[in-house]
């Protein structure tokens, strides 16, 4: 039995992507539940041997869990894109769930059939984040906003609602469970370190024994190299962060002499890192935030292809470029039967009166957006993402967080950045509007991606009767 992936093919993807009621909030997922879910139970099943037949699966010598029940009885084989109109999205169904109707009534709905990314932000006084603030000692201080002097705590007290069905509670010590023996790295920018690092601190919080959990490599390492890695001594995995923040190279043009003459950011390179990751058995990645930047986005004499460095490139047309570099080499360097990849989507900013250089702000901000028409408009870079995810043979499921996010303008560092970080008046001047206080938004994502990972578990052992 081959496993495929059926997608809209580019075509029609291109019209539907452009059609006016669903280009605003697009939400495409790609990768087979199926899969993950061999990959889960890997961490719990034996055998002698591992399992090399006539399907597409080829299972790695380090996978030894027997594949025979699990290809008869996988209850669903992969997801597919197609339109919705009730929702102005691009939803990811079963086939089996289109037969049923797709009804999103009340809370009934399956998790497997509910688009997990679809919903609101409901306020609840007794929700709790997976961590207290000030219990990890593992945050940067761009992140900690409580040690910075921020004192409120409703945007504490809100937790997410897909429409239809409920996400399970985080669960650390099930998701170390769910991971024991693997290896999960985040590579991006700064906005997926704020997600590393909530990972970090919420599976750290599970551990009765927090001495279980030890830097192996720190930030002296970070500084110099661009890796960061930490290690749950009783699951052995770790859970990594590499930073690529345009997941393709940035280069310098140096004059005959050997001196930089200046910076040019390779579309055809993948980022180098001295860690190498490409066999992992999770990677999640994501970019955007950098490719909206002034000297990305003036595109002059900054990108380069081979030896050519353009005169002037559209963004868009660079970004896609990148992206496509990107999908080349996951295609062609990551093992899809042993590794499972994600990519998360854009993470909201929300200044006002200006941008991050220009006297933006968003401070004061208490509670989020509740009505959606305020919400802004869908990023260009995550319709160019959706795209090139489509074309791809490697599943990539897409956690695509954009729509929550935008809601939230109270969930920034603001002016609560980092400790006495002000101009000489006492006054803090440049304010943060782009990343995330923790405990915080981040928590969020990675129960989504926690719940993506126990409905494959959950899927597998209910088609197998374990």
């Amino acid at each position: 039995m081959a496993l495929k992936k059926p997608l809209l093919n580019s075509s029609e993807l291109q019209r539907t992507l452009q059609h006016p009621l669903l280009r605003p909030r697009t939400h495409l997922l790609t990768v087979p539940f199926f899969l993950l879910s061999l990959f889960l139970l890997s961490a719990s099943y034996t055998t002698n041997s591992p399992i090399s037949d006539n399907n597409t699966i080829i299972i790695p010598s380090r996978f030894s869990f027997s594949l025979n029940n699990v290809l008869a009885h996988a209850p669903f084989t992969s997801y597919t894109v197609s339109e919705s109109s009730q929702s102005n999205t691009f939803s990811s169904v079963t086939a089996a769930e289109r037969t049923r109707g797709n009804s999103t009534d009340g809370d009934s709905q399956d998790l497997d059939s509910c688009d997990i990314f679809d919903g609101s932000w409901i306020q609840d006084d007794s929700h709790e984040t997976p961590y207290h603030h000030g219990s990890c000692p593992f945050l940067d201080d761009t992140f900690n906003c409580f040690k910075n002097g921020r004192s409120d705590y409703e945007f504490l007290k809100y937790r997410w609602k897909p429409h239809g069905c409920q996400i399970p509670r985080f669960d650390g010590l099930k998701m170390l469970h769910m991971l024991r023996g693997k290896r999960v790295v985040f590579v991006g920018d700064s906005l997926n370190r704020n997600m590393w690092q909530s990972l970090v601190c919420a599976l750290r919080a599970s551990l009765k024994d927090k001495s279980r959990i030890y830097e192996v490599s720190g930030r002296r390492e970070f500084r110099i190299q661009g890796f960061f890695s930490f290690k749950f001594k009783d699951y052995g995995c770790s859970i990594d962060f590499v930073k690529s923040p345009f997941l393709v190279q940035e280069w310098r043009v140096v004059h005959n002499g050997g001196v930089p003459q200046r910076e040019t950011l390779r579309l055809d390179m993948i980022q180098a890192s001295k860690s190498q990751y490409y066999d992992a058995d999770i990677i999640i990645f994501n970019t955007g935030h950098w490719w909206n930047h002034d000297k990305t986005k003036n595109g002059r004499n900054y990108f380069q292809e081979g030896n050519h460095v353009y005169e002037r490139l559209e963004v868009s047309e660079a970004l896609r470029k990148a992206l496509k570099t990107w999908a080349k080499w996951v295609d062609t360097t990551v093992d899809s039967t042993r590794t499972r990849v994600f990519f998360t989507g854009f993470s909201a900013s929300h200044y006002r009166g200006g941008q991050w250089n220009s006297g933006g702000k968003c401070d004061g901000e208490r509670q989020p957006i509740t009505n959606e028409s305020y919400l802004s408009a869908y990023p260009w870079t995550m319709g160019i993402v959706e795209e090139v995810i489509a074309e791809m043979k490697t599943p990539v499921f897409y956690l695509n967080i954009t729509k929550m996010t935008d809601y939230r303008k109270d969930g920034h560092p603001s002016i609560y950045r980092e400790p006495g970080f002000s101009d000489n008046k006492g006054h803090r001047m440049v304010q943060d509007c782009s990343h995330w206080c923790l405990p915080g938004i981040p928590d969020s994502w990675n129960e989504l991606l926690y719940s993506t990972l126990l409905i494959a578990y959950t899927n597998f052992m209910s088609s197998t009767n374990y």
